[in-house]
């Protein structure tokens, strides 16, 4: 009887090819071992039989970044096209099944998405999918729409407005956004004015880098605010609500969040009083797994579980405080 021959040892694996594939995305051997969470003496390892078995550096050291040689460029739609192919069959072969599965999804969202959606989500998949793990996934925005073409992110959620058209989007929520200070702030009456609002500190939560619509209201309150009163730059939401909660600082932050933190940190928000757009929170995936049954089923819940209607889109038009 015929046997499956063994895999020699110069043959190549389905993870070394990822490794590859990650390698010429990141340009950066941090970046990349953070996606594919292994270690850089790891990745070091693998980088060096990659580049052994095609006798070729592939990545050379250019500054901070890692320049792919010809060859690597020339071994880039091949490999991608293999790794695709390898998902299609997962996709099209193996079921799907929430109760049994051990599948981990990989979400890309900002702090302020992800501690306002993990608990919840994970309280419905404790009793719906027990097996089912999750992570937040911190990406370089710039390569989103390859990091869900390739299916190191399920999904992003959040209002990315540069994501390419084989991105797909499901609105979730229209978001406005809140001043959150602390409870016995000295000036709490006067921030509802505009001079009083502006002349305050305030801390900036920063999306740069992101891709995040946040961008436009960073932009929008140093528009607003002289830089000498913005005291302190942030990449957290959640940071700038402590920051708000120990000082004086006011912190702009989206409506949602700012309510949920004034529960837990004792805060009060105040419209502020600045003209800021709105920004719609949306989940996005690729158009390769539209139809892939796990990805639909965790679509479904993360839809079931925040979709509504302009819930917050008027919020900020009622009282000037909220406790």
């Amino acid at each position: 009887m015929d046997t499956i021959p063994q895999r020699h040892e110069d043959e190549l694996s389905l993870n070394q090819l990822l490794v590859l594939d990650v390698l010429l995305s990141e340009r950066s051997l941090t970046k990349a071992a953070r996606v594919l969470n292994l270690t850089q003496p790891a990745l070091s390892k693998t980088l060096a039989r990659l580049r052994q078995y095609f006798g070729d550096p592939l990545f050379v050291r250019v500054g901070l970044r890692m320049e792919p040689t010809p060859k690597a460029l020339e071994l880039a739609d091949p490999v991608r096209g293999i790794l695709q192919s390898v998902r299609a069959l997962r996709s099209d072969h193996v079921g799907f099944d929430p109760r049994t599965s051990q599948r981990s999804f990989s979400f890309f969202l900002l702090d302020a998405g992800a501690s306002q959606m993990l608990p919840p989500l994970l309280s419905r998949l404790a009793e719906e999918a027990p097996g089912i793990l999750v992570q937040a996934v911190n990406a370089d925005a710039t390569h989103l729409d390859i990091w869900l073409e390739n299916g190191l992110v399920d999904l992003a959620i959040g209002s990315f407005p540069g994501l390419t058209q084989s991105i797909r989007r499901q609105l979730l929520w229209h978001e406005t956004y809140g001043a959150v200070v602390r409870k016995d702030h000295p000036r709490l009456a006067q921030l509802g004015d505009l001079d009083a609002f502006i002349a305050e500190k305030h801390v900036l939560v920063s999306a740069v880098g992101t891709g995040h619509q946040h961008l436009s209201i960073e932009r929008a309150i140093e528009a607003a605010v002289p830089h000498t009163n913005i005291i302190c730059r942030v990449p957290s939401f959640a940071t700038a609500g402590l920051i708000a909660k120990h000082s004086d600082a006011v912190a702009v932050l989206p409506l949602t969040l700012a309510r949920a933190l004034c529960k837990d940190l004792d805060l009060t928000v105040v419209t502020p009083p600045l003209t800021l757009p709105g920004m719609d929170i949306a989940q996005h995936w690729h158009d390769r797994v539209h139809r892939e049954p796990g990805n639909q089923w965790i679509r479904a819940l993360v839809h079931r579980l925040f979709a509504r209607h302009d819930a917050v889109a008027g919020a900020a038009a009622g009282a000037n405080m909220e406790g």
